[in-house]
């Protein structure tokens, strides 16, 4: 059944690929997003009349209220995302991530939003010294502000339970990576790929630490199916959102973008860097609940990279070129 969804968040790296999913499946979609990192809005949904960009500020609730009205569920995606930007700016991410999520929540309580959807991270977990995967019960751990505001929101939610009528989930997002229209090189797969690509020299800090991946496409995935699943399945329920096949350490990552491409510039370097974070996640509460696997591997996220960048290295004068010896085998 078609429904009315506020992306909130919709224009960044995982909300465009999540509003155009929404699109194709029917849904009537409003796009929610202040262009804080001067994006360009969604390019592909623009002329599609069931989408609806609204460029404003999160924290501006006069607006948010006003665009709730005839909204049958709201996906809370936005917020100022990683440890380098919230640990620079820590009043602005305090401004957004904590206060400005919390007051968005309240909102949608007041106006009983029938679903809920907060996008939460599998950061939280921080620091897993032993070979345990964490699942959803696994005591937290978070390490950085981002991870903090992340846990404070999500213990705020659980404790509307039983109070509120309105049927609120939590997703703990694994590390993305593949391709997005507003495309991210900051993340671990997809700055791999692209260095090893052009041939920087990379070097790769804590290469053995462990973490979860997860494609955007599957993101997208997972939360449509959050949309549709019944109330007793996903009320005040914690789902991580990711595979065990994806659970990978840096050097796996790295090794495996080698295997596309010729290059010997990296180095790894054992000593512990500004991330100590190390922590493998099970998924299985996702398939068991939900029915879903992930459809993606890290192999088709390195390769459909790889194609996108030589196609764009190929097709324009004004991108840099590979350099050296390089071959691509995809």
């Amino acid at each position: 059944m078609k429904k009315k969804i506020l992306v909130v968040g919709g224009e960044g790296y995982i909300g465009q690929i999540v509003c155009n999913e929404l699109l194709n499946t029917d849904h009537s979609v409003i796009s929610y997003d202040s262009l804080i990192y001067n994006q360009e809005p969604n390019a592909e949904a623009k002329n599609n009349t069931n989408y609806i960009y609204v460029k404003d500020d999160i924290r501006n609730l006069l607006k948010f209220r006003q665009l709730l009205i005839g909204i049958d569920s709201v996906i809370i995606l936005a917020g100022l995302v990683g440890d380098p930007i919230t640990k620079k700016y820590p009043e602005l991410s305090m401004s957004i991530n904590r206060k400005g999520i919390k007051n968005l929540i309240d909102e949608c309580v007041n106006a009983r939003i029938k679903k809920v959807i907060f996008v939460s991270t599998c950061s939280n977990y921080g620091l897993i010294e032993s070979d345990d995967l964490a699942s959803e019960d696994h005591e937290l751990n978070p390490l950085s502000s981002y991870a903090h505001d992340k846990v404070f929101i999500e213990k705020y939610i659980l404790s509307l339970k039983n109070k509120v009528d309105g049927c609120f989930t939590i997703l703990r997002f694994a590390t993305a990576f593949g391709l997005s229209s507003r495309m991210r090189y900051d993340l671990t797969v997809n700055e791999f790929t692209r260095d090893i690509f052009y041939s920087k020299k990379l070097e790769v800090y804590d290469p053995d630490t462990w973490r979860p991946y997860c494609h955007v496409k599957d993101f997208a995935n997972i939360l449509l199916l959050i949309l549709d699943a019944e109330k007793k399945k996903i009320s005040f329920e914690v789902f991580n959102a990711g595979s065990e096949e994806n659970n990978h350490t840096k050097r796996m990552i790295v090794e495996k973008v080698l295997k596309f491409v010729n290059f010997n510039e990296v180095y790894y370097v054992n000593n512990k860097g500004s991330d100590p974070r190390n922590y493998r996640v099970n998924f299985q509460k996702l398939n068991s609940v939900l029915g879903y696997q992930c459809k993606y591997l890290v192999d088709d996220g390195i390769k459909e990279i790889l194609t996108h960048l030589q196609i764009s290295s190929e097709n324009s004068p004004k991108l840099n070129k590979p350099l050296g010896n390089y071959t691509i085998r995809i």
